[in-house]
């Protein structure tokens, strides 16, 4: 088994969909790598991954939002087609097996997490902020 992880933002609104009889949350993620060429100069890249999460959880899809920071794991599968006008190209997809909220530009710019726990797992619900969970820890 191959594995991928992936940290980026989100590029627009989830959608979800019913596939014979099976709901899945399709949303794209973009990773930016910014790094130096070997002139020295500052360069970017971007690299946008197709994600689709088959699950019935579609609760969490009203927080899959426009530019939220998410991180994603599962399962990676290339594609390589034929564009309209004779070019190859090529894109990334990822069948999602673990979704995590992690923030936004808005969360971040307001200096909270909107009351949500970034390391909680999206399926897992509100986990409001607090030592009052703390208790609950074996260790």
């Amino acid at each position: 088994m191959i594995k991928m992880q992936v940290i980026g933002n989100l590029g627009k609104d989830c959608v979800v969909n019913t596939v014979n009889g099976k709901n899945v949350i399709n949303f794209t993620v973009a990773h930016t790598e910014k790094f130096r060429d070997s002139q020295g100069n500052q360069q970017e890249k971007t690299i946008w991954v197709d994600c689709a999460y088959w699950t019935d959880r579609t609760a969490l899809s009203q927080y899959l939002t426009k530019g939220k920071q998410v991180y994603v794991e599962g399962q990676p599968e290339a594609r390589s087609f034929q564009r309209n006008d004779g070019t190859p190209g090529a894109s990334l997809s990822l069948r999602v097996r673990d979704v995590q909220l992690l923030g936004g530009r808005s969360e971040q710019a307001a200096g909270g997490g909107g009351g949500y726990s970034s390391a909680a797992p999206m399926g897992a619900g509100p986990a409001p902020f607090g030592n009052d969970q703390m208790d609950d820890l074996p260790f």
